[in-house]
């Protein structure tokens, strides 16, 4: 039986993964084997020793104390690309916002009074200061081309705009999707001079912090719109308002409310909607119940933020063992030595690493004694091991 514990409110497309003869579910429950949680903010929990997974029913582990975790060996799950619609969606909705000036014109419309005839002479006299400019025609340039970006390139190309794409990073996958028509750049430089309207899908990070800073924005073509719905933080907020102010930057629209971005006239903030649809929460909630239960029943990593994936064939031949290590000379050795030495003979073992860290299922053909076992643990580098 295992214990998941859950923070927020998890959908039941991913809750109904966990079969209830094999799996305790609650929101209060002692020794959790898992977490599934959303955007609660584990930074100020204690690790409970029983851990062995988490997982994100969502893209960002900002809220995840993900270093703390990988010190003891346990893998962070997240859901990427399981939201990328939505998101997708939202970001050429916050193009039509700008470009409309839909939300200043919706606030007119709330402020009008008096009869019919009253209403539509304001309405006349008023309309041309909410005239916009269309997309067909316009270009866009994508910064990040992960799932979300490729979906918004693609939406993008259908709508008439000419696409630029900039990510170093790129997967042949994303590059097997992304619509023909949209040209790369080669510099984030090139895409922030010739694009209109500008679209940020880049994870938060030491290297993407404040990302898009006054140097780059001083590259940005006079009069375009920056989109981000990535993360708050990749963008300078103070050099945003400074270019709105001087008339650099048409609009800002952003999902991430800030005191600094209320109440501008050139900022259209969303209350962090990008994941909130009915679709995407079911299918994060889904794919990382999923990723969990094959990792808790199997050993199986597969889109861990901390660890490589490692996925094997499901042979139930023998025994397995699920080990999470540094990635340092001699730890297999070691491992296999003391396999060896117990009389246990290795039908099956993969070894995969990511920087510094590594993990290891091995297949042995019998019972691992309890001595093994621990003799395992003491392993320099050795951070968790269990038998699956």
């Amino acid at each position: 039986m295992f214990n998941i514990l859950t923070y927020n409110t998890i959908s039941r497309a991913g809750l109904d993964k966990f079969p209830s003869f094999d799996y305790e579910v609650a929101a209060q429950i002692d020794n959790p084997d898992a977490i599934l949680l959303r955007s609660f903010n584990l930074h100020d929990q204690p690790i409970p020793e029983s851990l062995k997974a988490v997982g994100r029913a969502g893209t960002g582990v900002n809220n995840i104390p993900v270093e703390e975790y990988t010190k003891r060996g346990i893998p962070v799950f997240n859901a990427p690309g399981a939201n990328s619609n939505a998101v997708a969606e939202l970001t050429i909705g916050g193009m039509l916002l700008a470009s409309r000036n839909l939300p200043a014109a919706l606030n007119f419309v709330r402020s009008l009074a008096g009869d019919e005839e009253s209403i539509n002479s304001q309405v006349e006299k008023n309309k041309k200061q909410f005239a916009g400019f269309e997309l067909s025609g316009k270009t866009l340039g994508v910064l990040g081309l992960g799932a979300i970006g490729v979906k918004v390139a693609n939406y993008a190309d259908g709508l008439g705009l000419n696409v630029l794409g900039f990510d170093p990073f790129m997967s042949l996958q994303n590059a097997w999707k992304l619509t023909s028509s949209a040209v790369p750049t080669n510099s984030i430089k090139d895409l922030l001079a010739a694009a209109d309207f500008i679209s940020l899908h880049v994870p938060l990070n030491h290297q993407t912090q404040n990302l898009i800073n006054e140097t780059h924005i001083n590259q940005i073509k006079k009069g375009a719109t920056l989109l981000n719905l990535s993360r708050g933080g990749v963008v300078d907020e103070a050099a945003v308002l400074a270019a709105l102010d001087s008339g650099a930057l048409h609009a800002y629209v952003c999902d991430f409310p800030s005191p600094a971005l209320l109440n501008h006239p050139r900022v259209i903030v969303l209350p962090h909607l990008g994941a909130s649809t009915e679709e995407a929460e079911d299918n994060c909630a889904a794919m990382v119940a999923e990723q969990v239960r094959e990792f808790l029943e199997h050993g199986v990593i597969r889109n861990s933020v901390n660890f490589p994936d490692v996925i094997p064939n499901h042979s139930e031949e023998g025994v397995r063992l699920a080990i999470a290590n540094k990635n340092i000379p001699n730890v297999l050795g070691q491992i296999s030595s003391a396999l060896g030495e117990a009389g246990l003979n290795i039908i099956d073992m993969l070894n995969r690493s990511r920087g510094d860290f590594a993990y290891t299922l091995v297949n042995v053909n019998t019972k691992v004694p309890q001595g093994i076992l621990e003799r395992i643990k003491s392993i320099d580098g050795v951070l968790s091991t269990r038998v699956i």
